[in-house]
């Protein structure tokens, strides 16, 4: 291992400078990988990990002794196969001439499919002669917990054993300190000239117009002999599962190709995040930081579908009910009735040197919860799953009524119950999200504007849903939920800047910052008409719609940095509530601008939208600026443009009254026909079809309309 240490990080940092910069990700489950654009694997933040262990810290294609060139390389449409494609640097002389760059054609495909990574190499020689050519491919496995990776230091670390060489494999053993042994097996399809520890070694030599092919396979125990066969039964499984997954529900259809692209690739998006648990489908929140389910994420996204796919909320629904919190825990942030933050499998939480095993620290994602049961009830009619969660759904109102109100002001309020928890815990969780105009942190509790809107609709959620059950307390929650909405417009408004503070502290102080936060409010619709209008142009304006999305936080206030995670970048997500926000309060021409520019920056970026990226002003010519350590897939991000579309052509969905209402549709920029096909509703299955008939007007129809279903359309 000395050896390798000492030698490749200079050409590991040379081929990542000439390479592709962004990282490219496949997954499986509760398994995934990220490599460079070259297919390597070199021990930063890349890996291929399982259950939040990481158990491939290195693997690296060498020919002759280095890396070959890149041509191209990609993961296809379907998200399931990586291909790269490269040639030879010159090779030294093995007993005859040099061969030259460029001989040598070189290929790596890959797929990730039932927890485990296969690999196809294939070197075609297109030179004149025969060629000699030395390959080596080097590995390791840290089993690094991922909080490790993500740069959190250990005082003390289980046992790595002496890996054990055995013919055509090599065997990798970790025993963590919390008992469990982890292990990974790295095999080959034949057996290298030399195999080592840390590198195995074949000599590849081949006739003109012939190739050169080798397999080999990583997990966590050693199952067969890697082969052609495998590789393509792996291949073939993992694609019916993805196109069985990106299938569900239904995906728009317009006369666009360059939207539809956007669609079907956010579609495969959430398919390749989405994992099947024992409760249903649930879409794990992103790529590499977050592939596990996170309560705020996993509910948004499913919000973000419930048109389309409503199946997804059910899902999420009936995994968090199972997750509830019990039992009071401060290093978890733990309360009876709470809704789960975010569960790890991995060593370090498993030990509680970290509180994310099972953590509650999320003071949005109780009242959130109850929304989307009310939301999803509305658009499927399905009571059946309500009446299974319901007990559920008593005890998290019974937390909002309670300790989500630890002072008695009529606020939900949050303060980390230990030092080990997050600092905030909204959306917004970094340490400096939350500041009054000076640019001083608030002392708690802490009461988020976004919070009492996503309350405000929790309260109506379970009074409609009451009266659907035939259950008591009806009128008490709708009338806490009236007296949200008077509390959120007397404490947090300032009609001197037509806009709602973000936050009120502990001592009762309005913290004044312009922000993004401000739009949920209107998703809800908690606004007045009148006041939801001035934050629609507020959001509209220079201080935040950069031409590319809205902004954060408004240019000029105190903590404002185009470059910072929550205070002035762009996040597809938040995006989205605004613009459903705003199309709830009948805007279409801002949702429309907002949409255009997320589509502008899916355009630059491969048709696949980050977590977030930098606010920089939007200039003629440049692109977006990526933020630089921003998952990608992202789950809340590849649901957006189906949010903002439901929003733009005006769909609304009641299920129990059998009617969808289509309100002053409108179509994207650049589209001028778009169907949905097949939307259920119910027992009723309807196509509905949209057509821009002349500037400004757009009609909609609906086909196969049985007669349980009314489709009724508001110009």
């Amino acid at each position: 291992m000395n050896d390798i240490a000492v030698i490749a990080p200079d050409y590991d940092q040379q081929q990542r400078n000439e390479g592709p910069l962004r990282m490219l990700a496949l997954k499986s489950g509760d398994c995934f990988l990220v490599a460079d654009g070259h297919g390597d694997i070199l021990g930063g933040s890349d890996g291929l990990f399982d259950a939040d262990t990481r158990i491939l810290s290195r693997l690296k294609l060498l020919i002759g002794g280095t890396g070959p060139t890149l041509l191209s390389s990609g993961v296809s449409t379907d998200n399931v196969v990586f291909t790269f494609h490269g040639a030879n640097r010159p090779l030294p002389p093995a007993g005859g001439r040099q061969v030259p760059p460029g001989v040598l054609h070189v290929e790596r495909q890959r797929v990730v499919h039932a927890d485990r990574l296969y690999e196809h190499i294939k070197l075609t020689n297109h030179g004149l002669d025969e060629v000699l050519a030395p390959l080596s491919i080097e590995f390791a496995a840290d089993f690094k917990d991922i909080f490790e990776v993500r740069g959190q230091t250990r005082r003390k670390r289980g046992h790595l054993e002496r890996p054990v060489v055995d013919g055509r494999h090599v065997s990798f053993r970790y025993e963590g300190l919390d008992g469990v042994a982890r292990t990974s097996v790295i095999a080959f399809s034949e057996p290298p000239a030399r195999l080592y520890a840390d590198r195995a070694d074949f000599l590849a030599s081949f006739q003109p117009r012939t190739s050169y092919e080798l397999f080999l396979e990583v997990g966590a125990v050693f199952e067969d002999i890697p082969d052609g066969r495998r590789f393509r039964v792996a291949a073939a499984a993992a694609r019916k599962a993805m196109r069985t997954r990106a299938r569900l529900g239904v995906t728009p259809r317009s006369d666009s190709p360059a939207f539809n692209r956007w669609t079907n690739q956010s579609r495969v998006d959430l398919a390749l995040l989405t994992t099947e648990l024992p409760t249903g489908r649930y879409p794990y929140a992103g790529i590499p930081w977050f592939s596990t389910p996170f309560g705020r994420d996993g509910i948004l996204t499913a919000w973000q579908l419930l048109l389309f796919d409503p199946g997804l909320a059910k899902g999420v629904l009936s995994y968090l009910a199972s997750r509830q919190a019990t039992e009071t825990n401060a290093f978890r942030d733990s309360a009876p009735g709470k809704i789960m933050h975010e569960t790890r499998l991995g060593e370090m939480s498993e030990l509680g040197e970290v509180p994310f095993g099972l953590y509650y620290g999320g003071v949005d994602t109780t009242p959130l919860f109850i929304a989307l049961a009310g939301a999803y009830a509305r658009r499927t009619g399905d009571l059946v799953l309500i009446r299974q969660i319901w007990p559920a759904l008593k005890k998290a109102v019974e937390w909002l009524e309670t300790e989500g109100d630890s002072n008695g002001d009529g606020l939900i309020d949050y303060a980390r119950a230990a030092e080990t928890g997050l600092s905030n815990q909204g959306w917004k969780d970094s340490y400096d999200s939350v500041f009054h105009s000076d640019g001083r942190f608030p002392k708690g509790p802490v009461a988020l504007v976004e919070v009492q809107g996503y309350a405000f609709a929790a309260w109506q959620a379970m009074a409609h849903l009451a009266d659907r059950l035939g259950e008591p307390g009806a009128d008490a929650w709708a009338a806490r939920a009236e007296a949200m909405r008077v509390a959120v417009e007397d404490r947090f408004w300032m009609e001197d800047v037509g806009g709602y503070g973000i936050a009120i502290d502990g001592e009762g102080q309005l913290c004044r910052p312009l922000t993004s936060n401000a739009g949920h409010l209107l998703f809800v619709g908690l606004p007045t008409p009148e006041r939801g209008k001035r934050v629609i142009e507020t959001l509209s304006g220079a201080a935040f719609n950069t031409g590319w999305g809205i902004r954060t936080l408004a240019r000029g206030e105190s903590r404002y940095n185009p470059m910072s995670y929550h205070n002035g970048s762009i996040w597809p997500h938040d995006n989205s509530i605004c613009a459903a926000g705003m199309g709830h309060y009948g805007e279409r021409h801002h949702l429309g601008r907002l949409l255009r520019g997320l589509f502008d920056t899916a355009s630059e970026m491969g048709m696949r939208l980050p977590e977030l990226f930098c606010g920089f002003p939007r200039r003629p010519g440049e692109p977006p600026v990526p933020y630089p350590v921003s998952c990608s897939p992202q789950a809340w991000a590849a649901g957006s443009v189906f949010l903002m579309l439901q929003s733009l052509l005006g769909i609304t969905v009641d299920a129990f009254a059998g009617e969808v209402c289509i309100t002053r549709p409108k179509l994207p920029a650049g589209v001028n026909r778009l169907s949905l096909p097949g939307l259920v509703v119910g027992e009723c299955e309807v196509d509905l079809m949209f057509e821009r008939v002349r500037e400004g007007l757009v009609v909609a129809s609906a086909t196969r309309c049985p007669d349980g279903l009314r489709v009724t359309t508001v110009s």
